[in-house]
């Protein structure tokens, strides 16, 4: 398993990418300013950090017992992806709503649409992770 100092990597490395890739475009594509749709970020950031953290611990504790192993498959990976995603909607979306003043409806389908640019961006960089810093053994316990 991956130790703690290499999760914090990931995630740090994940997030930071993400919100310079991110708010420009989700200003561009939803009409807002950037100081806003940054600040969204920035928030949506942090909740999906700690997130990132609890559910990649989990997952990969998951997969050591289900599996005996914490490499994933593609399969995996789309599934993994997925029900990450599929958490934070929950957690974010009222944060949307409250701070654009939009209604729910409104904040669902701009979260739909911030959820498939992190899921497609999500399964590239934890490909690309993985590739640049392979588990050094897969089967050993964490820190």
């Amino acid at each position: 398993m991956r130790t703690t100092r290499d999760r914090i990597r990931h995630t740090l490395g994940f997030e930071i990418i993400g919100l310079v890739m991110f708010a420009p475009l989700a200003s561009l594509a939803f009409g807002h300013d950037l100081f806003e749709m940054g600040l969204m970020a920035l928030v949506g950031s942090i909740i999906a950090t700690l997130w990132n953290y609890a559910y990649n611990l989990l997952f990969d504790h998951a997969m050591l017992r289900l599996r005996g192993d914490v490499r994933k498959t593609t399969v995996i990976r789309v599934f993994h992806a997925l029900l990450f995603e599929g958490g934070l909607l929950l957690l974010f979306l009222p944060m949307i709503a409250w701070h654009l003043g939009i209604s729910l409806w409104d904040a669902f389908v701009m979260d739909i649409a911030m959820s498939a640019f992190y899921l497609c961006y999500a399964f590239l960089y934890n490909l690309a992770y993985d590739r640049i810093f392979p588990i050094p053994n897969p089967t050993a316990q964490p820190e």
